[in-house]
């Protein structure tokens, strides 16, 4: 299969018609979506065009009505695609048909009326300080570079709320030991720098000692045994494994980390103009999903400190 390489990170299958492949590039060197984005995208559009072939015998996805797309949204749902799936996906046919509107390629937007389907709320629970812990308790026992370097992304994860592509992509120029800060590269290529906490500066020189000796080339920060860049399932791995160790929390994931970190800075008073910042979030409202587990604290504390809480009388 002919193959075209649209950044150094992805490589997509060239099979898209002329109006997704443009979208797609649209998305890569304008918008600067992360590839992993944008290869979602591509997977739903490309769905989405097999399915107008198959159904109605459609070889383009210009000026199609909105009942096709309808049709759709009920095959995937007849299918037991989950809503917030198929939400996932009709937000990649609005962007892409909002993109041919901007290039003038269409004269209408199908997806212009378009409702999201209604999804259950997820509740999202941190880990708690002890959990914490107790993981890092158990993993400083170990001297070896593989546990080192393990012991020291969690501790990261936690002390940084940096999400689990940013700790991949990171470099040995980005950590600066000596000015005390963490540069980190964003969604959309946005850089931002985090504080770092006395409390990490052994555990990185003690991973810096052993990197040096065991693997010394390579401009990434964290290494596999292999001297490659680490990836995404090994992180998720080994959050999940530690953490099952301590914790009975249905979600045991790197972003329940990043969870933690924004939710434990929020309860010891911490500015949530200054969280964001940290998170590197784009908008307010996108930190302010972390509050309700501040909110669940305070609740507690003025239940048990209120003069006029049930428990006094």
């Amino acid at each position: 299969m002919l193959e075209t390489k649209i950044n150094e990170s992805i490589i997509l299958p060239k099979i898209y018609p002329l109006t997704i492949k443009a979208f797609l590039d649209y998305l890569v060197f304008e918008k600067k979506y992360s590839p992993n984005t944008v290869l979602a995208y591509g997977t739903d559009l490309e769905a989405f065009s097999f399915y107008c072939k198959k159904t109605f015998h459609r070889e383009d996805l210009e000026n199609l009505d909105y009942t096709i797309i309808r049709h759709w949204i009920v095959d995937l749902v007849d299918n037991e695609v989950s809503n917030r799936s198929v939400n996932r996906k009709m937000s990649a046919l609005r962007s892409y048909y909002t993109f041919l509107m901007k290039s003038k390629m269409i004269s209408e937007n199908p997806m212009k009326h378009h409702k999201p389907l209604k999804i259950a709320k997820r509740v999202s629970v941190p880990f708690n300080q002890r959990e914490i812990e107790e993981v890092l308790q158990m993993m400083r026992e170990a001297e070896d570079f593989i546990s080192v370097r393990n012991a020291l992304i969690v501790e990261l994860l936690y002390s940084t709320g940096m999400r689990r592509a940013e700790l991949i992509n990171l470099k040995t120029s980005d950590i600066d030991l000596a000015g005390s800060l963490i540069k980190v590269l964003g969604k959309r290529n946005k850089e931002r720098f985090i504080p770092l906490l006395n409390s990490l500066r052994p555990s990185i020189e003690k991973y810096n000692f052993l990197r040096e000796a065991n693997h010394p080339k390579g401009d990434y920060f964290f290494m596999t045994e292999k001297g490659e860049k680490i990836y995404p399932t090994l992180v998720y791995r080994l959050i999940n494994d530690y953490f099952s160790q301590v914790s009975s929390k249905v979600k045991k994931s790197p972003h329940t980390l990043r969870h933690s970190f924004a939710t434990h800075l929020l309860n010891e008073g911490a500015d949530l103009n200054s969280v964001k910042e940290l998170l590197g979030h784009s908008s307010l409202a996108s930190t302010q999903v972390y509050t309700q587990n501040s909110l669940s604290e305070l609740k507690k504390m003025y239940n048990q400190a209120h003069p006029r809480s049930v428990k006094n009388h």
